[in-house]
């Protein structure tokens, strides 16, 4: 299977779908973080 995606130009499409959610999984997790982060300095 990957040799006939590999074939057609296919898997290329297919990390680069498989990067972008993984760069906007990590961006949500850290722009989460920092939001905890402010909100933990703020109850101190």
């Amino acid at each position: 299977m990957a040799d006939a995606m590999r074939s057609n130009g296919k898997i290329y499409v297919v990390v680069a779908v498989l990067l972008i959610i993984l760069a906007g999984l990590f961006l949500y997790l850290f722009l989460t973080d920092r939001k905890l982060t402010r909100i933990e300095h703020k109850n101190k």
